[in-house]
């Protein structure tokens, strides 16, 4: 472990790392966030174009019947993140953050561009939806991988003071791509008739993110590796990013696991279900429910730098605490509120306050999990456990959401929703605060120490380990 501190840097270091000043840092996040908003307007376009192609794969039937073969392609995706946050996280840590990035950004494209030309089921039966399945099952490779590049880059390459605040920018760039994805659907929508957009329509918007990904996969081969990275990358690539590392933080990879139960099936309720559910359950118009998804998560796409700024000053658990005593005690009152709305206003105002209270997790998640491990396995130590939650919880959430729906049960959803963010309540309680964590050795030099582990985020892992 000494010997691991006493490394001579990496030759890599001779070039500025994208933490080394101002602009440097600016230009890290710029590249990072710009990428990250276009793999998640792909994997969000899927839930926001659902309600029109569903017919095109799926014929015969009722709507929620079509709606829940979509919701279940949509949650095999989820099956397979955990499979991408092993393979590309594992490539983070053993060849650079920069390589990961930048090979999801070019499976998401191809993924993105098999969706747009699937044929539909009156062309070739069965054949288009599994066209669907494989590109899905293709992205959740790609997205497995991404939050976790993303959230590491974002990260270590943010100043330590303001590792909140640069974090954050991972969901702003998330919730870009969903709004992006928005945008086009309410563009379309006043382009197209519903027929146009339920025949070939739909096609637009994956066509736009096969290309857009081209673009940024050209951006993001700019790119340069964080200085933590750089530190590391003198050791052989074998003794980085292995599942039998990870296996010595299991108690932080479970740890992350159930911090993210209660924060990622808040996320996708409030998120890709809100506007099926305004549709589906409140009867509310599809160009007015668009309208209201959009608008909300305009404001929530602002909110999260201003929360992850708060952290850096208060420290990550008090706002985690707030999202799931928040999220444990309105869900049942404003979902079952959002159900009997059918105008524009009060559907808003609603969706506002959740998002509020979402907003205390999706903040901050980046860095607490980052901060959670050292650098030789911080990337497969985020991806990993994080996809293995989004796989059975995140994912499910909107199809959970439609099988309650279809028994009659519905309001038996809020509840369950209420529940996740109850168990993660208990974790944040008792979990320690990761903001002081140094990431690096440079950051530990800063404090006047040596950078051995037990001075860096590695000490912080074993510590959280035995609690």
């Amino acid at each position: 472990m000494s010997s691991h501190a006493a490394m001579p840097p990496h030759p890599a270091e001779a070039q500025p790392p994208p933490g080394d000043g101002r602009a440097g840092r600016r230009l890290a996040l710029v590249g990072g966030s710009l990428g990250n908003l276009v793999e998640w307007y792909d994997w969000f376009v899927y839930a926001s174009f659902a309600v029109y192609f569903a017919e095109s794969f799926f014929p015969g039937g009722n709507p929620t019947t079509r709606l829940m073969n979509t919701a279940g392609i949509f949650a095999v995706g989820f099956l397979m993140r955990p499979v991408g946050g092993w393979v590309l996280g594992r490539a983070a840590d053993r060849h650079g953050r920069k390589s990961a990035l930048t090979l999801t950004v070019a499976m998401m494209s191809v993924a993105a561009l098999l969706i747009a030309v699937a044929p539909s089921h009156a062309r070739a039966g069965w054949l288009g939806a599994l066209v669907l399945l494989v590109a899905r099952l293709l992205q959740g490779l790609s997205i497995g991988g991404e939050y976790a590049a993303s959230a590491t880059y974002l990260t270590e390459a943010s100043a330590r003071d303001r590792r909140g605040l640069g974090s954050s920018f991972q969901y702003v760039s998330m919730t870009g791509g969903q709004l992006l994805g928005l945008a086009v659907l309410i563009a379309l929508q006043h382009l197209l008739t519903e027929r146009q957009l339920t025949d070939w329509g739909w096609r637009v918007p994956f066509v736009l993110g096969a290309v857009l990904a081209v673009v940024v996969l050209w951006i993001r081969r700019s790119l340069e590796e964080t200085e933590a990275f750089a530190e590391e990358a003198a050791e052989p690539a074998a003794a980085r990013g292995s599942l039998a590392l990870l296996w010595q933080y299991r108690r932080q990879a479970l740890l992350v696991m159930a911090l993210t139960l209660g924060g990622t099936v808040a996320y996708y309720t409030y998120t890709t279900y809100l506007t099926k559910y305004l549709i589906g359950s409140a009867g509310m118009a599809k160009t007015t429910a668009t309208l209201v998804s959009f608008t909300a998560l305009a404001v929530f796409a602002l909110l999260q730098p201003l929360a992850g700024a708060l952290s850096d000053r208060v420290g990550r658990r008090p706002l985690l605490i707030t999202f799931a005593v928040g999220c444990s005690v309105c869900t049942y009152p404003v979902m079952t509120a959002l159900g009997s709305v059918t105008t524009y206003w009060p559907a808003l105002g609603l969706s506002l306050i959740a998002l509020t209270v979402v907003t205390g997790y999706t903040s901050i998640n980046a860095a607490v999990k980052a901060e959670l491990f050292p650098t030789r396995v911080r990337a497969l130590g985020v991806a990993l456990p994080y996809a293995l939650a989004n796989a059975l919880f995140g994912g499910t959430a909107e199809y959970v959401a439609l099988w309650f729906k279809d028994a009659g049960h519905e309001s038996a959803f809020f509840w369950y929703v209420s529940g996740c963010a109850l168990v993660s309540l208990v974790v944040y309680v008792l979990m320690p605060d990761t903001r002081a964590v140094a990431l690096s050795r440079a950051e530990a030099r800063d404090d006047g120490v040596r950078a051995e582990p037990d001075t860096t985020a590695e000490a912080s892992s074993e510590r959280t380990g035995r609690q």
